[in-house]
């Protein structure tokens, strides 16, 4: 099959690799149709992540159709068509039972990889994965888009949102212009925020948030954006904030536009070495989040969001590629050309 390798910082490749099968009792197989490049994705690519070289790519986002089922698996058969979540939960240990499956405690393999090729080994599919109803063929491209966001940035943009606590009535910042901040500006808005702020610099991104529900846009990073941000709300800083980027200074400015007591849901994975907590602890101010709770938001509010289409997260896939030109669909996000790039596989 076609597999998508890292080869080096800079260079990913198409390689022909052995067709997975299944290895354990709830491993599921599944025939990818669509995937995608993620911003974590960018860490290696970039260099700024140690990887081996000529190794799986990190890939983690698909949908697809199930090829063979485990013997354990009694919830899906072959043919079913399937969003596969990058995290992997059990849905019966403490974690997954309080809605945080990023943290399963059964599972030591609880994080997709590879899914940046045609066919996808899915271990633990018995409760995560997700079945949509039908076929491919009975949806648009754009709603197999929105499809595609459910297995990772709309989710993960919701529990930004969920994390930071955001409720009705809520003034929301959002660090982050990246496809989970965009759709963590649908998430603030699903949950009832008034104002809702993004922090972005790119006019593309600053025209979707606002399409998705942004109030008020800031350019400004650093000290100026803070700046900005008190300004705009007269001094008081936010109720909530979402922290989608993961940086340092991403991290420090989520957590000075907080007014006291504002919580902070972070879903960037960390680049940050250090964080100095006076500051933090003098406003009384919460730090929440991690990996997401993909399986348990599909199922309780995204899914059935997305066909009654009341939210359009696939807007953020801005570029389309062929698997062939993996190469090109990295450079377009690393270049900041796409916002987020959408692999059509089969």
């Amino acid at each position: 099959m076609k597999d998508t390798i890292f080869i080096k910082p800079g260079k990913v490749a198409i390689e022909d690799s052995k067709k997975p099968s299944v290895q354990a009792p709830d491993d599921v197989i599944i025939h990818v149709l669509r995937a995608c490049v993620c911003g974590s994705d960018l860490w290696g690519f970039r260099g700024q992540d140690e990887m081996t070289e000529h190794s799986q790519n990190t890939g983690h986002e698909a949908i697809g159709v199930v090829e063979s089922v485990g013997d354990a698996i009694t919830t899906l058969v072959p043919g079913d068509f399937v969003i596969a979540p990058f995290t992997h939960g059990c849905g019966h240990c403490a974690a997954c039972r309080a809605g945080f499956e990023g943290g399963c405690l059964n599972h030591i393999d609880n994080f997709s990889t590879g899914a940046q090729a045609e066919y996808l080994r899915y271990q633990h599919g018995e409760w995560s994965l997700i079945k949509v109803p039908g076929k491919p063929e009975d949806y648009s491209e754009e709603m197999l888009k929105s499809f595609l966001t459910l297995a990772d940035v709309m989710a993960t943009g919701y529990h930004a949102a969920r994390t930071a606590n955001v409720k009705s009535g809520d003034t929301v910042v959002i660090v982050g212009d990246g496809a989970v901040g965009l759709c963590g500006v649908i998430s603030a808005q699903m949950r009832g925020a008034k104002r809702i702020i993004i922090m972005s610099s790119h006019k593309d991104r600053q025209q979707l948030a606002l399409e998705f529900g942004a109030t008020d846009i800031v350019e400004e990073r650093g000290d100026d954006g803070v700046s900005k941000v008190m300004t705009l709300t007269h001094g008081v800083g936010a109720d909530a904030v979402l922290e989608c980027v993961g940086t340092e200074q991403s991290v420090n400015t989520a957590v000075k536009v907080g007014r006291p007591g504002a919580t902070v849901g972070r879903v960037g994975v960390p680049h940050n070495p250090k964080m100095d907590l006076e500051p933090i602890f003098f406003r009384n101010t919460m730090i929440a989040g991690g990996p997401a709770s993909v399986t348990t938001y599909d199922k309780q509010v995204l899914l059935d969001a997305v066909l009654k289409g009341e939210i359009h997260p696939g807007k953020v896939f801005t570029q389309t590629f062929k698997l062939d030109d993996i190469q090109a669909a990295y450079e377009a996000m690393d270049n900041r050309a796409a916002i987020k790039s959408y692999l059509i596989v089969d």
